[in-house]
């Protein structure tokens, strides 16, 4: 297996992660083009897409998870949202 179809399988396992559907697939062109199924057999959901693509559509597909956030990060915005003093 290469790079570009382990990148796209790791998309599609945090996408069934994400969604509790175990059943989203991938399959490949003979191009080397990417596209989804909701299972084996299924009609595509998408176009044939190149890799980054295809990856940047599995991840926006299904419930997202949050931003982790840390107490730093907190008081980081706060600071950069702090109004000046008043003269």
């Amino acid at each position: 297996m290469s790079n570009r179809s382990t990148r796209a399988s790791n998309a599609i396992d945090r996408l069934k992660e994400r969604s509790g559907n175990p059943g989203w697939s991938m399959s490949r062109t003979g191009s080397g083009h990417f596209f989804l199924t909701e299972g084996p057999g299924q009609p595509p959901l998408c176009p044939p897409m190149e890799l980054d693509e295809f990856v940047a559509f599995v991840n926006a597909q299904g419930p997202q998870t949050p931003r982790r956030i840390s107490k730093l990060d907190v008081a980081f915005e706060k600071q950069l949202t702090k109004k000046p003093p008043k003269a």
